[in-house]
């Protein structure tokens, strides 16, 4: 990726949940071309009119099904471990609290087991391998239900941190409005499968067609880290930026158009020496201003270790933050 500007670094990972509900949105429209041109037939599987997913995918479709299915689970799992991982690079909003890495470190678990029953239920079809196409079936409904309400708790703790930035507000209304609309189609899912048979399959290719957009809020937020140096979006550095009164917000603008407010050879998060000498981060410590804060050659003020003057220290237990 160093042969590209910084501001298009992005491009790589941010296709992936895009890949993923393109290859998903596909298969399930392939799958449901092909029966209704078959002539609406009745495959030996069915119990009812209109075939289920698992129906179409058990017959001549069974190796689309199966592409289809094994590259939209490993996108999920990876959309969702990259997230986390710029969180922990400092190129997206990070984690304040040990809750919230818990709560991502569930979500990624919880996409892992659902993209394997995912998986799974492609390849033991409900003809030859009913009962364990059922299990897996369960295992993916279950997997993916507790990684989206993990994920929608993770993200409320950190919009409450950051609630100036509209976009992770945005990103976190969303999640959280179609993961509850879905998990509440899978309980009537449930309810349907073994009393209303055809009204349980109009709502199987619902929660399946809904999915689709769900995977498509894994593009907004990876799509946020566009422009963002490593390290400039890292925790410490926003406790200081915090208690010095400064706004994310203007920061993720600036970045948004191409120009983030930090060089491209910084890796670090900012630092304050207060010995005038130049740290690893490129800032020079000239002076001690007024108000106990490090002036810096960028003309920038941040809270240094000790500021007498004002009494603020930029460390994490001056903030109110667990590690």
């Amino acid at each position: 990726m160093w042969f590209l500007p910084h501001q298009h670094h992005h491009w790589f990972y941010v296709w992936i949940p895009l890949v993923g509900s393109f290859m998903w949105f596909a298969t399930l429209w392939a799958m449901l071309i092909t029966w209704l041109a078959q002539g609406r037939p009745h495959y030996v599987s069915m119990d009812g009119n209109i075939a289920y997913i698992s129906d179409v995918g058990a017959d001549i479709l069974k190796p689309l099904f199966i592409v289809g299915c094994a590259i939209t689970g490993v996108s999920f799992f990876l959309s969702l471990s990259i997230e986390r991982w710029l969180r922990h690079q400092g190129r997206l909003l990070p984690n304040m609290r040990r809750r919230e890495r818990v709560l991502s470190s569930l979500a990624i678990l919880g996409s892992f087991i659902g993209g394997c029953g995912l998986i799974l239920l492609s390849i033991f079809d409900t003809k030859r391998f009913t009962s364990l196409h059922r299990v897996f079936l369960l295992v993916f409904i279950v997997g993916v239900g507790l990684s989206a309400i993990f994920t929608v708790v993770e993200y409320h703790w950190i919009s409450r941190d950051f609630d100036e930035v509209r976009k992770l507000r945005a990103a976190y209304i969303a999640k959280g409005v179609i993961a509850g609309i879905l998990i509440l189609l899978a309980i009537v899912f449930a309810a349907l499968l073994f009393t209303i048979t055809d009204a349980g399959a109009v709502v199987e290719w619902t929660i399946a067609f809904g999915y689709t957009f769900y995977l498509l809020t894994f593009f907004w937020d990876l799509r946020m880290s566009k422009g963002v140096h490593r390290g400039e979006l890292s925790r410490q550095r926003l406790i200081a930026m915090k208690q010095n009164g400064q706004n994310v917000t203007a920061m993720r603008e600036a970045n948004e158009a191409g120009g983030g407010n930090l060089p491209a050879s910084m890796n670090q998060p900012s630092q304050a020496y207060p010995d005038g000498t130049t740290g690893s981060n490129g800032y020079t410590d000239t002076t001690q201003a007024g108000n106990g804060h490090a002036t810096y050659g960028t003309g920038q003020s941040y809270p240094t270790s000790t500021s007498p003057a004002n009494g603020r220290a930029a460390n994490i237990e001056g903030a109110g933050y667990a590690r």
